[in-house]
């Protein structure tokens, strides 16, 4: 069985390529990359984008992961593993305060909506958006992209709870800030476990 990664970014292939081999080296992975998808969503997701979105995912003959936030909603009713929810899980059973940081706007509605459905309504939740780093990712410099994140979450954290790294092209900042005291959660490898769960691959 083959296992889909749908991404909106090339620099994902290579993240989850050492995912899969560091988890799964025997799943075959096809990777998507369509970066036209989340250039349409950046308004919002319209009816056009949604039914294009869903009927390529209907027409995958495996389990597809979504690996971008944005376009997670639709993906996840299309029947895909959104690679959001286990993170906000994950982050939900740890506890509040969560900073819950962010580098497109497009990213924050769908990401508060997923956590505050995983906290409850009295969860304490905390967006941090970090929407003027962007171009750091997109021009490929993924070096001063991560320090730039982790410098600003240094100084918004708070004792307790935990900080959660809303898209996938943040997952590297968790390495350099494991000196924070609280848990930093990222959503690659818990989305990839979550996806060969889904289908079978892997044990819970």
């Amino acid at each position: 069985m083959t296992l889909t990664l749908l991404h909106t970014a090339e620099a994902h292939c290579a993240r989850f390529g050492a995912i899969r081999d560091a988890v799964a080296p025997d799943v075959a992975l096809e990777q998507v990359v369509r970066t036209d998808w989340l250039e349409a969503a950046q308004g919002g997701v319209g009816e056009a984008l949604w039914a294009e979105i869903t009927a390529w995912i209907a027409a995958q003959s495996g389990p597809v992961l979504c690996t971008c936030t944005t376009l997670g909603a639709v993906a996840e009713e299309a029947g895909a593993v959104r690679i959001d929810r286990p993170l906000m899980e994950a982050a939900a059973r740890i506890g509040g305060p969560v900073i819950l940081a962010y580098c497109l706007d497009s990213t924050r509605a769908p990401s508060v909506a997923l956590l505050r459905d995983a906290m409850g309504a009295e969860g304490d939740i905390r967006p941090l958006p970090l929407v003027e780093h962007w171009a750091l990712f997109e021009a490929g410099d993924g070096p001063a992209f991560e320090a730039a994140l982790a410098a600003a979450i240094r100084e918004e954290t708070p004792q307790g709870g935990c900080v959660v790294l809303a898209q996938a092209s943040m997952a590297g900042v968790a390495a350099l800030l494991q000196d924070l005291g609280v848990p930093v959660l990222a959503s690659p490898e818990l989305a990839f476990r979550a996806a060969l769960q889904r289908a079978g691959l892997q044990k819970g």
